[in-house]
C-alpha cells in the first residue's frame, strides 16, 4: 500500500509529492536541518498554543517527507489525552507508548511499520490517569536514548502547551520544538505565551510553522517556516 487509505486524515506529502504543500513542507525539513550546524536535532518535539492549530497534520506531513529523503523515521504519539496518530496512519492503539512506560510491553513489540517506507509509529496507547507522571519519567528518558540509536529522525507528537504541561515535560527531552500556529486563529498574546513557556524549560525554538496563511494567487493552505535567531 503506497497512499493512505483514510479519508478523513489525508498526509498531503504522501497523496501528492508535487503539492505546493507538499513542497512547503519539504522546505520546512531543509530548514531545520540546517538550522543548527553545532547540535544534533534528532528528536523534535511539535505543538501549537491550543488545540486544533494543525501540529498532528504538521508531525504526520514533516515524517512523510523525512521518510522520503531516506531518513529512517520514527513518529511517536506522545499525546497521551487525545491521541490522534493511530487515527491518522490507521493503527490499533490498543497499546502503544504507555504501554511501554507502565512497563507492560517492549517497545519493539509495539512499534508499528506505516504504509510509507522508512516510517514507523509508536502510537500513544490506552489513554492513562497520570499522563503528565508518565512522560516526566525516567522511563521516557531512557526510551528516547534507546530510538536515537535507532531512528534518524523522531518527531514527537504533543499536547497543545497552553491546555496542559506535558509539552513543557517533553520539550526539556527533545531536541528543538516546533510550533505550529493557525495564522487566523491564534492571537499574538496567546502565541508569545506558548513560547514563554517553553522558554521555562530552556527548549531549543526551531521555529514557527504559520497554518492556513491566506494566498490569493492558491486554493491550498501553506506551512511557512521562520527560524529562530540565538
Amino acid at each position: 500500500m503506497s497512499r493512505l487509505d483514510s479519508k478523513n486524515r489525508p498526509i498531503i506529502a504522501d497523496i501528492n509529492k508535487k503539492s505546493p504543500i507538499s513542497e512547503a513542507y519539504r522546505t520546512l525539513r531543509t530548514n531545520i536541518d540546517f538550522s543548527s550546524i553545532d547540535h544534533q536535532i534528532q528528536v523534535i518535539m511539535v505543538t501549537s498554543p491550543g488545540p486544533g492549530e494543525g501540529k498532528s497534520t504538521t508531525t504526520a506531513n514533516l515524517a512523510t517527507v523525512y521518510a522520503q529523503a531516506e531518513k529512517k523515521v520514527l513518529v511517536i504519539d506522545a499525546d497521551l489525552r487525545k491521541p490522534t496518530m493511530h487515527q491518522t496512519f490507521v493503527k490499533t492503539n490498543r497499546w502503544g507508548l504507555t504501554s511501554v512506560l507502565a512497563g507492560q510491553s517492549p517497545f519493539a513489540k509495539v512499534i508499528a511499520k506505516t504504509h510509507i517506507d522508512n516510517l514507523d509509529l509508536l502510537t500513544s496507547g490506552p489513554v492513562p490517569p497520570n499522563p503528565s507522571e508518565m512522560l516526566s519519567s525516567k522511563r521516557l528518558s531512557a526510551l528516547l536514548e534507546e530510538l536515537r540509536t535507532q531512528y534518524d529522525v523522531i518527531l514527537m507528537d504533543t499536547p497543545p502547551v497552553l491546555v496542559v504541561t506535558d509539552a513543557q515535560l517533553i520539550a526539556a527531552k527533545s531536541d528543538g520544538v516546533l510550533m505550529v500556529i493557525d495564522s487566523g486563529k491564534v492571537k499574538r498574546e496567546s502565541a508569545l505565551k506558548a513560547k514563554a513557556s517553553l522558554e521555562l524549560v530552556q527548549a531549543r525554538m526551531l521555529g514557527v510553522v504559520l497554518n492556513n496563511v491566506d494566498q490569493r494567487r492558491n486554493e491550498d493552505s501553506y506551512y511557512y517556516y521562520y527560524g529562530t535567531q540565538e
